[in-house]
């Protein structure tokens, strides 16, 4: 069975899984290996599946999640590095805010396919912003040194990962005292809004995606995958158990999203 933790501060001890268990995962490293060949499998289509399925506001959510680390993004000798960076459109928009001549942000994804149509997109150059180079990386298990990073983002990617707290331990233990993280990913909204985006999220988004991907997997997981995350104050518990402080969530669009700061601590 897959290794599980209970919720502790949240109100309640509701037992949740230590991370993403795609359909027929026994543990983590089966966990991984299902995420990986599901993302590459649908590497093709998901920059369209994301616009259309978003009605483009995904684009708003990168443009927010950048702006609000702009001040990093403007220092040309910050280290960067976004993880699972899948198609690379988190990465350009934090390219907007690099200077020309800046160090280059690191785009890392395990998912091989994908990380290959985001290097395809960094290979275009732009006159007024910065560059990015496509590492082939796991996030659970980062090939940089200790206390070298001065900003980690990741969006729609860490809910995936086979373990969240081995995920932040990690991000943890790369980042410079001071420096910052930001993890962008879907939340379950409340209210009436919830109850019509459920609809929506169960119903239409699964049967769009299998129209158009020509596989009902992937976005089944996806609703999946959604259920399961840690609502947002838990998540926010468990980067402070990780030795994050100042973490907030900040919601975007009703709640259907949502953006997890931190700073790690000395």
């Amino acid at each position: 069975m897959p290794d599980r933790i209970v919720a502790r501060g949240i109100g309640s001890a509701a037992v949740r899984v230590a991370g993403t268990t795609p359909e027929g995962a026994t543990d983590e490293h089966s966990a991984a290996a299902a995420v990986q060949t599901m993302f590459n499998s649908i590497a093709p289509r998901y920059d369209l599946l994301n616009h259309v399925l978003s009605m483009n506001v995904d684009r708003l959510w990168w443009w927010r999640t950048a702006r609000r680390f702009r001040e990093i993004l403007a220092d040309p000798d910050a280290a960067i590095l976004d993880i699972c960076c899948g198609t690379g459109d988190m990465t350009m928009a934090l390219l907007k805010h690099r200077p020309v001549g800046a160090r280059a942000v690191i785009a890392a994804d395990f998912a091989r396919e994908m990380l290959a149509r985001g290097a395809r997109k960094f290979a275009v150059p732009f006159a007024h912003h910065g560059t990015a180079i496509a590492l082939e990386a796991d996030a659970l298990h980062l090939p940089m040194r200790g206390e070298s990073l001065d900003l980690i983002t990741t969006a729609f990617g860490f809910r995936n990962l086979a373990n969240y707290r081995d995920g932040l331990a990690e991000f943890h233990r790369v980042l410079k005292p001071g420096a910052q993280v930001g993890i962008l990913d879907f939340s379950e909204p409340d209210g009436l809004f919830g109850k019509v985006y459920q609809v929506y999220f169960r119903r239409v988004l699964p049967a769009v995606g299998r129209l158009v991907c020509g596989k009902s997997g992937p976005y089944s997981y996806l609703q999946t995958s959604v259920s399961k995350f840690p609502p947002p104050a838990e998540m926010l518990e468990m980067m402070r158990e990780a030795g994050f402080r100042d973490v907030r969530w900040t919601p975007y669009t009703f709640g259907i999203a949502g953006l997890f700061t931190g700073v790690r601590d000395a």
